[in-house]
């Protein structure tokens, strides 16, 4: 009884939480699906937008300028990523790393050389706080709806479904006269500056701003896409509602970790827990997959076999002989 309500306890505080990450989630869901780009960059820009927030906030900066200002920030993180790849022709994977190193040290620079930076809600009106985990669902659902309307709009124009033919097909993209670099390059800088604008927020909703809170951001946004499309994918086929999945796969997970936290786990292993789901969630299609093929050569052995098996063969006339019938 008593692991039951504190469970029900820190609920809000989960959902919070994974909402938060859940807008992070759909950032990743952009160049992950969309764009086919796996991009590491998330791990720097998403502290980057904490820091930005942090940093502003402190010195009495407006709120609503803080947070517009670390999307913006992480924009441009996402645009340095796209020119590594388009313009030098590094890998993707090792573009995104070197966006990510280079962030750290940025970071450290507007954190003032500091590993962190506090924003008390006590002392700094935030716009959500983790004192009041059901406001801060209010407020972070209502950045999550609108970003997705925005997203769902955006993707509809003639830019935006450029983008999304950049990421199925690029050869084809070309042959058609799409410009598939500066197609990448837009939607590397929409997806950072989506995951700096989550890191603003969860800066707030935690108190302070950490150079480190970003690492591991990448897993965590992809267990929330996996998580979201493996148990909701079949349903939601509209664009805006595949996003919307992102964001609960992002509650679903911190719900799951917070029940496992009050279950005894020690909280050094979840790291170890976040890479074992992800790999089960991915793992879940491929299994899928292999049975569906396994379900359809029994099948066809099976007509095989039976299309194999002769037709009965009608009776004969049984043999006269030579005598029978002579008078």
């Amino acid at each position: 009884m008593q692991f039951l309500l504190s469970f029900f306890n820190a609920l809000p505080g989960a959902v919070a939480q994974g909402i938060i990450w859940g807008i992070m989630a759909i950032g990743v869901y952009l160049t992950f699906r969309l764009l086919d780009f796996p991009d590491l960059t998330v791990d720097g820009s998403f502290a980057t937008g904490g820091a930005i927030t942090a940093i502003l906030a402190t010195q009495g900066v407006s709120l609503w300028i803080c947070v517009l200002l670390g999307f913006l920030v992480g924009c441009l993180a996402g645009l340095m990523t796209g020119i590594f790849h388009t313009k030098f022709g590094i890998p993707a994977i090792l573009a995104g790393i070197l966006s990510q190193l280079a962030l750290y040290s940025i970071n450290l620079r507007i954190l003032d050389n500091k590993a962190n930076q506090p924003l008390n809600a006590r002392n700094y009106n935030l716009m959500l706080s983790l004192n009041e985990p059901e406001w801060a669902i209010v407020v972070s659902g209502l950045f999550s709806l609108v970003l997705i309307v925005i997203l769902y709009w955006f993707f509809g124009t003639e830019l935006g479904s450029g983008i999304r033919a950049t990421g199925t097909n690029p050869a084809m993209s070309r042959a058609n006269g799409i410009n598939t670099s500066r197609n990448t390059i837009i939607g590397l800088v929409l997806s950072n500056g989506l995951v700096a604008l989550s890191g603003a927020l969860l800066a707030q909703y935690q108190g302070f701003a950490d150079v480190n809170m970003g690492r591991g951001a990448i897993v965590i946004g992809l267990a929330a896409v996996i998580i979201g499309e493996v148990l909701l994918g079949k349903i939601f086929k509209n664009f805006g509602l595949r996003l919307l999945t992102c964001v609960v796969g992002g509650v679903l997970y911190y719900v799951v970790i917070t029940l496992v936290l009050r279950m005894g786990l020690n909280a050094n292993d979840l790291k170890l827990l976040t890479a074992l789901v992800v790999a089960i969630f991915l793992g879940v299609p491929y299994w899928k997959e292999k049975m569906a093929i396994r379900r359809l050569g029994i099948e066809n052995a099976k007509r095989a076999a039976t299309a194999s098996v002769p037709a009965s063969q009608p009776a004969q006339a049984p043999a006269v002989s030579a005598t029978e019938g002579v008078a």
